[in-house]
């Protein structure tokens, strides 16, 4: 019999790598971190080897995981909007859909959470991390409900939800190349906001940079960060991701604006909810929210 990739487990293995571990994911979508574990176990059973792997105190997904999560993604997304256009889809049983741009993902979609449960307790919460332009098209189908994102709104109405922090960080034992030497950098390939703020901020600065690694996926990003590839732009919101640190000797980055956008018809209370739990979020950081 061919082999079937379980939906709900896809989900709960997205969730793991957008809410930054098993713990947040349990959390961010009502289940217990047993239940999150049989999820992985099953996928693993069914694709046939491990992905996800410890390292040290912190898990990271081995390639074959990084793989599956890229795949899952795109399986995801079809299947939600097939749910849409069949008048079949989930937010019409009750349950928001939340997308993000996946920068900052796992410290902005619990906070958003925590307050959806508070003001819809009765409404499940899913979330779906994809590109800003996609984003923006699926809010513009309606397949999805409320979404924060960076990058140019165009004409489409949007609310400011804040800035979010940016730093340079690297693995660390990584070292500067010498003078005059390219910096290596790691990038999610284009288009990418966060890929062009970073070059075109060392190019202003008269830094020579090369791009090293291209990863279609934010964890890609960080696990050749942190496998000593080369420096990369991330949000820096709250602590450092496991096994990497800042690097204040390249070049301040200003914050990213984030926007945030509702669906056609959706309550004026998910809009105000949702941006007062980002800007309560970035508060901590010091950045003026609007």
């Amino acid at each position: 019999m061919a082999t079937v990739l379980d939906i709900a487990a896809l989900r709960t293995l997205t969730s793991i790598a957008d809410c930054g571990g098993f713990h947040r994911a349990a959390e961010a979508i009502g289940m217990s971190q047993s239940a999150v574990s049989q999820h992985v176990r099953r996928l693993e059973r069914s694709v046939g080897g491990p992905l996800v792997e410890r390292d040290g105190r912190a898990m990271r997904f081995t390639p074959l995981g990084e793989t599956l999560l890229s795949e899952a993604r795109k399986i995801l997304a079809s299947h939600d909007e097939a749910l849409v256009r069949l008048g079949l889809g989930e937010r019409e049983a009750g349950t928001i859909v939340v997308g993000s741009t996946e920068h900052a993902a796992d410290r902005i979609l619990p906070a958003i959470t925590g307050a959806l449960r508070a003001r819809y307790p009765e409404h499940g919460v899913r979330f779906r991390l994809d590109r800003s332009r996609r984003l923006n098209e699926a809010l513009d189908r309606g397949s999805i409900d409320v979404a924060v994102f960076m990058g140019d709104p165009g004409e489409r109405e949007s609310e400011p939800a804040g800035f979010l922090p940016l730093s340079w960080f690297a693995a660390p034992d990584w070292r500067m190349p010498a003078a005059g030497a390219p910096i290596p950098v790691v990038v999610i390939d284009s288009p990418c906001t966060i890929r062009r703020r970073a070059l075109g901020t060392l190019a202003e600065h008269g830094l020579a940079a090369s791009v090293v690694v291209e990863a279609a996926y934010l964890a890609g990003v960080v696990n050749a960060i942190r496998g000593g590839l080369g420096v990369g732009l991330l949000a820096d919101v709250g602590s450092p991701p496991e096994g990497l640190e800042r690097r204040p000797d390249l070049p301040e980055v200003t914050p990213e604006r984030l926007h945030l956008r509702t669906r056609s018809g959706a309550p004026q209370q998910l809009a105000e909810t949702t941006t007062r739990a980002v800007r309560g979020l970035l508060a901590g950081t010091g950045i003026r929210p609007v």
